[in-house]
């Protein structure tokens, strides 16, 4: 029989494309007053501009009847040639290098209503799970969650959290472990103490293990930082690396039967495929990692890059310089800062895997290479031990955040997509500094279960 938590999280739903809640967005805003609104004003607007359109027509069309043959060729001639100025203009390096990283040069180049049809156009690994289940929460609950969140992170002790997590993943951790509910939570990495923190406000009263070489308490010298007075730290002098806790005397402290009921959220940087068989090993099976590194970047092996397979819908990738995906990534590069080239992506022999057929682990101190095989025997395992892989989605479209780092052409939609201002706004985003924007690695959240004999 499952647990409740594991009630809780999964649903018997087959798992459906990154994209496919998107919907749900756009009849969440249709169920209130403020999309009706909306509604109605895009009608007026539409009645406006139909009327202004006729009397345009009527008007040029009068015009031209006295202009006679003449005006005729004129207008013809006017035509062709803006036509040919466009096509060179927009065939020139110089009109797409206007600006690299400027939010409305972007939306020029791409297209007014081409932002949010950026999302996944390049492709997203989704990992595949043993059942396809998929997690029980929808956009609905996303937005309700957002709404409820951005006031509490604007008390954060650390408004500057420059290396750590930004708001996007501070709301995923804050939401996952609101919706799980754990008996117990731990952290591999705590850095300054901001994930500790918002572990604290998802549960008040829940006890945290926190696990970090340095202790946070050392960074209160210089500046703000956060220590919990209901955790046990294993930190500075005391620090044990996750894979070396006994975590059996742990959850004996703690009273805890059911490791079902214990979440995990790694931001340690360190291989992800270590990090999960540990604690498989451990049985535990609730995992969030923060740094889920797309393919060609990062400084450790992640669970996106171990499920970026060719017989993954979304993944895989050719190293051939005059395939399409060369030019739209060589295109891509000039606008967002992560996005990767294929000179970057691709190393010696073609090996796009990993980071250029690397495995990193470690914050990058160890880069072992990987053969392609073996890559793909690690995601085979992955597969038999998931249950499910849901990636936090960005919480808004660019052109609302201003955020310029991550490629939304390897990302799932936002929560808010592109053009939805009036719920960006109504949610209290606009009151956050647009730098808080700019940390997304595609948070992961991951439930695993021993392989099925």
């Amino acid at each position: 029989m499952p647990t409740k938590m594991l009630e809780r999280v999964l649903s018997v739903r087959r798992a459906v494309s990154p994209r496919s809640d998107a919907t749900s967005l756009v009849e969440f805003e249709n169920d209130n007053d403020e999309a009706t609104a909306d509604a109605d004003d895009d009608e007026k607007t539409k009645k406006q501009q139909n009327q202004q359109i006729r009397i345009a027509t009527r008007t040029a069309a009068n015009y031209l009847t006295r202009m006679g043959p003449f005006g005729l060729c004129l207008v013809f001639l006017s035509l062709a040639f803006l036509s040919i100025l466009s096509l060179y203009l927009f065939h020139s390096r110089s009109f797409v290098c206007v600006s690299s990283y400027d939010p409305v040069t972007r939306s020029g180049f791409f297209g007014l209503d081409g932002l949010e049809s950026d999302f996944g156009s390049l492709g997203v690994p989704w990992c595949r799970s043993k059942h396809g289940k998929m997690v029980e929460w929808t956009s609905k609950d996303l937005i309700k969650g957002l709404e409820e969140f951005v006031p509490i992170y604007e008390t954060r002790p650390i408004k500057n959290n420059m290396y750590g997590m930004g708001f996007d993943h501070s709301f995923g951790l804050w939401f996952i472990a609101r919706w799980l509910k754990p008996d117990l939570m731990i952290e591999s990495g705590a850095f300054k103490g901001h994930s500790t923190w918002v572990l604290r406000q998802a549960m008040p009263d829940t006890p945290i293990v926190s696990l970090s070489p340095r202790h946070p308490e050392k960074y209160l010298k210089k500046g703000p930082a956060y220590v919990d007075g209901n955790c046990t730290y294993f930190a500075g002098k005391d620090f044990v690396d996750f894979g070396s806790v006994d975590w059996g005397s742990v959850m004996k402290k703690h009273e805890i039967t059911d490791l079902s009921r214990v979440l995990i959220f790694f931001d340690d940087h360190q291989n992800e495929l270590k990090r999960i068989k540990q604690a498989l090993k451990a049985g535990f099976q609730h995992l969030v990692f923060e740094d889920n590194y797309d393919t060609g970047t990062g400084d450790h092996y992640s669970v996106r890059q171990i499920c970026d397979q060719f017989y993954i819908r979304g993944g895989g990738h050719s190293c051939f310089k005059d395939s399409d995906e060369a030019r739209i990534r060589l295109k891509r590069r000039k606008f967002w800062q992560k996005a990767v080239d294929i000179e970057e992506l691709c190393g010696p022999d073609e090996a796009w895997w990993g980071v250029r057929g690397y495995m990193r682990d470690d914050f990058n101190h160890s880069n072992q290479p990987i053969s392609y095989a073996d890559h793909f025997q690690n995601s085979r395992f992955l597969e038999s031990i998931l249950d499910v892989y849901w990636e936090l989605p960005p919480v808004a479209g660019p052109s609302l955040t201003h955020q310029t780092r991550y490629d939304p052409a390897r990302a799932p939609s936002p929560i808010v997509e592109d053009g939805r201002y009036r719920l960006f706004q109504r949610l209290g985003l606009t009151r956050l500094e647009t730098s808080v924007f700019n940390g997304y690695t595609q948070m992961v959240y991951l439930h695993i279960s021993e392989q099925e004999s």
